[in-house]
């Protein structure tokens, strides 16, 4: 019964203490967001100009931003 106890304290303290990551992983979402967008937007800009090797290496950067 003591185990159990323990355990239950446990869980529950410590669920509130990661509640509080929260917004640093959203921040870190965000961030790697913008920068994939800032990607695309060069990467297609590059394609636009014909300069299509330029456009995939800027594309799959883009693309590895979420890999990680």
């Amino acid at each position: 019964m003591k185990n159990i106890l323990v355990a239950l304290t446990l869980m529950i303290f410590s669920t509130s203490a990661f509640a509080g990551s929260c917004p640093m992983m959203a921040g870190k979402v965000k961030s790697k967001i913008e920068q994939a967008q800032k990607l695309h937007e060069a990467g297609m800009k590059a394609h636009s100009d014909g300069n299509h090797g330029k456009s995939e290496e800027l594309l799959n950067k883009a693309l590895d931003l979420f890999k990680s």
